[in-house]
């Protein structure tokens, strides 16, 4: 497990007419700030909604210092993951479904000097992909359908975050375990208890007053929990 609960805020929640004040608002000091943001780029092809693009993450670089977690929803991740780490992600995650050589991203992603993140729909077996993702550096469980923000929590994904953790703590995975999808106050103990390492918020954090402490309270609970 990671020394304590990473938080990734989904600007996919956030006001996309001010990303760069929406960011702000979880970079503040001490345990309000978050760990990652996290950028949804879907093109509607793989999934059905069109979010945001490269040139708004390389803009969103030039915006702030937290690291950029990109989650790719795209068709032809072979051809597109590249430019992301080029442009300053930390970590660029793209969908085992959509990835024609994830052994070959995984090592393109990590040359241009990003971490390399290989996600699972909530139907995709993990155990398919045990020898793939140890050429990888996180794991990111959906526990929504891809596509669209705002959606219910299934709880079932859980048993692959049990798989994953169990993999990692006995030495046969080094990835950091992801989640995404229906994280809140109610459902983030449990992924917590599971095994998650870095939780995926989005209307949890940007539906509140206050987003940075939204970002501070979420860690405690999945704190609490891990302990």
């Amino acid at each position: 497990m990671t020394a304590r609960p990473l938080i990734a805020p989904s600007i996919l929640s956030a006001d996309f007419a001010r990303l760069g004040e929406e960011i702000r608002a979880v970079a503040g000091p001490g345990e309000t700030r978050a760990d990652w943001v996290h950028v949804d780029v879907m093109d509607a092809h793989f999934v059905p909604n069109l979010t945001l693009g490269l040139p708004v993450v390389q803009s969103l670089r030039k915006a702030t210092d937290l690291p950029l977690d990109c989650h790719l929803m795209i068709e032809d991740p072979d051809r597109w993951a590249i430019g992301y780490a080029e442009a300053g992600a930390y970590n660029v995650t793209v969908h085992v479904e959509a990835a024609k050589d994830p052994v070959k991203i995984a090592k393109d992603l990590r040359a241009a000097g990003a971490k390399a993140g290989l996600s699972v729909k909530p139907g995709t077996p993990l155990e398919d992909h045990l020898d793939t993702l140890k050429h990888y550096d996180t794991l990111l469980v959906m526990s929504v359908e891809p596509g669209f923000g705002g959606q219910s929590f299934i709880p079932e994904v859980l048993d692959k975050v049990r798989t994953a953790r169990r993999l990692v703590d006995t030495g046969h995975l080094k990835v950091l375990v992801e989640i995404d999808g229906g994280i809140n106050a109610d459902t983030i103990e449990q992924a917590a208890e599971a095994g998650v390492d870095c939780f995926v918020a989005g209307s949890a954090v940007y539906g509140a007053e206050d987003p940075g402490k939204a970002v501070a309270a979420l860690r405690d609970l999945a704190a609490h929990a891990q302990n």
